[in-house]
């Protein structure tokens, strides 16, 4: 099952999220405030994201977040999957492929689906190529402010 994120979800949320910033699947960790923020925005219903909840027996298992934009290459909505997480006692039973295909059917009109992932990730890059992703093929760059 996959619900959308309430408050009640914020710290066990949080613990996963501060797991996966210090995992091998990104590249650095970010400051908690923001991951607090994050949850704030997903609680107040931001437009520009969606925080939702894997459930597997009843139990959270993991969580997914979506970030939305438009790009004039893409010609319409594109939905970033910016983040997947799935706690190790679930993995491999498939949460991470219902998230795609959730994204894929339930999150409406779309003209492409991005992500990134760490090169060394072998068993997300295994995922994404199975759910039909391919690679880009961009450099990013960024500033921070």
């Amino acid at each position: 099952m996959i619900r959308k994120y309430n408050a009640e979800d914020r710290n066990e949320v949080l613990a996963m999220m501060n797991e996966f910033y210090s995992s091998p699947a990104v590249e650095h960790p970010i400051p908690q405030k923001n991951m607090e923020n994050t949850l704030d925005e997903a609680q107040a219903g931001s437009p520009y994201l969606d925080l939702f909840i894997l459930v597997c027996d009843g139990k959270t298992a993991g969580y997914g977040l979506t970030a939305y934009t438009y790009s004039n290459e893409a010609g319409g909505r594109v939905v970033w999957i910016e983040e997947v997480f799935i706690k190790g006692e679930f993995r491999g039973k498939g949460l991470g492929g219902e998230f795609i295909r959730f994204v894929k059917e339930k999150l409406g009109a779309f003209a492409r689906i991005r992500l990134e992932v760490e090169d060394s990730n072998e068993g997300a890059i295994r995922l994404y190529k199975r759910e039909g992703f391919s690679p880009l093929g961009y450099s990013q760059y960024m500033i921070e402010n």
